[in-house]
């Protein structure tokens, strides 16, 4: 159910973007970093939280998981450019840059920046304060001083803190989906922080996990990358136990964290189940 609201909505914002005015190769480069996607976790986090908090406006809730979606997507297509990680697939296809050519996937990122601001503006048009609330959590989440760019431009530093790393680099997105999912129920945003940096801290001690122990073919991108580039690697630094491990508590605390709400223990068993999928089949033969 919240995968096919995902999608819809991501179509929704795509269909406005990219009509008939839209350059062909930009509307086409559009589609190809946002369909066919991944997991799409941190827009299914937003329509959970909202809707364990009663979803009373679904149409703020589509819109808010769209635009975290959107902002996760234009990540990856900057991310995989020959200037970052010079990533050949994403998701198992070739990435856009390799499709479109680096100009175009610059832009495509850029574009995507910017949908998912038009995409928010108009469901929260009529609402002008819950409009500012929802700009406000997503700028931060994205931007600096702690959003992903951040994360991704303490990769130009010489000596690098893995907590401020992951926290910006991965995290601030995480935390951005509970924010937004709160905030577009109409409640409290920031009882919610705690939630989503648990889990976005348990997603990328897994993502370090995968980068360690997963083939290229099983990751749909390239493997190893952390090691190859002399980045932080939470998998590295504990061990495999000893990160399977700090991955099983992350689970247990993200679901204690969860505030009173009519749907928290629907919404403990949803943070369970998702984050166990997170973990890699070849951690079985670790002990923890």
């Amino acid at each position: 159910m919240h995968m096919e609201r995902v999608e819809m909505a991501l179509e929704a914002a795509l269909n406005a973007a990219s009509g008939p005015k839209c350059p062909p190769k930009l509307a086409s480069a559009l589609r190809h970093s946002v369909f066919p996607g991944g997991h799409r976790i941190r827009p299914q986090i937003v329509l959970a939280v909202a809707m364990a908090c009663g979803d009373p406006n679904p149409k703020h809730t589509d819109a808010a998981a769209a635009a975290i979606e959107l902002m996760h997507c234009a990540s990856l297509v900057h991310d995989d450019l020959p200037t970052f990680d010079d990533a050949p697939i994403r998701r198992g296809k070739p990435t856009v840059h390799v499709e479109y050519g680096e100009p175009l996937a610059v832009l495509t990122g850029d574009a995507l920046i910017v949908l998912a601001y038009e995409t928010i503006a108009r469901a929260f048009c009529a609402d002008p304060q819950q409009l500012v609330r929802m700009i406000n959590i997503v700028s931060q989440s994205v931007g600096a001083p702690g959003g992903i760019i951040a994360g991704q431009a303490w990769e130009s530093e010489e000596t690098i803190s893995l907590v401020d790393y992951q926290r910006a680099k991965t995290g601030a997105l995480f935390a951005g989906a509970t924010l937004a999912g709160a905030a577009a129920a109409g409640q409290d945003p920031e009882a919610w922080r705690a939630l989503g940096d648990y889990i976005g801290e348990a997603y990328q001690v897994a993502d370090d996990l995968r980068d360690l122990l997963c083939d290229a073919e099983e990751l749909g991108k390239p493997a190893h990358q952390d090691e190859r580039r002399a980045r932080p690697n939470a998998a590295a630094q504990l061990g495999i136990g000893g990160a399977k491990q700090r991955l099983t508590d992350l689970a247990d605390a993200a679901a204690a964290s969860i505030p009173d709400c009519p749907g928290a223990e629907q919404l403990r068993v949803i943070i369970r189940a998702q984050t166990r999928q997170l973990f890699p089949s070849q951690l079985e033969q670790y002990a923890a």
